[in-house]
């Protein structure tokens, strides 16, 4: 599926994202927060990179689960616990060098929160992606 991106000429300049993203007529996939928790349930660790690596890890699992990739998210919103600067950079930084990395090339937002669901939860990812008409799985299928 081809995305449009595009920053128009007026607004100001972007570290990667753009400040539109456009996906042709087809299914749109709205993941659940992707949260720090490994397979078990457990908070992956304490420190704000390990929790990134772990919501990346889980973004790229419920993607593969409707036949998505990074390239097809057209929308992402991180969730970081924090009003100081350094660790939304440090974690937007992680993200983006990630193998999730080409997700956040699409309409992406930032943010600084107050405190997440999980006791010790530090990040939080909201992902949109656009699916080609035959990729989404039905409930009824498993999904």
């Amino acid at each position: 599926m081809t995305l449009i991106r595009i920053n128009p000429e007026g607004l100001h300049p972007t570290p990667g994202y753009h400040h539109v993203t456009v996906a042709p007529a087809g299914q749109l996939a709205f993941l659940a927060g992707q949260c720090p928790l490994d397979p078990t349930g457990a908070l992956a660790g304490t420190d704000l990179l390990m929790q990134v690596d772990q919501v990346v890890d889980n973004t790229l699992l419920a993607l593969a689960a409707v036949s998505a990739r990074p390239h097809d998210v057209v929308r992402t919103v991180i969730y970081v616990v924090g009003t100081d600067r350094e660790p939304l950079a440090a974690a937007w930084r992680r993200f983006t060098e990630s193998t999730l990395g080409p997700a956040f090339t699409s309409a992406s937002t930032l943010l600084g929160v107050a405190q997440l669901g999980y006791p010790g939860q530090l990040v939080e990812l909201d992902v949109t992606a656009a699916l080609p008409l035959a990729a989404g799985r039905s409930e009824a299928a498993g999904g």
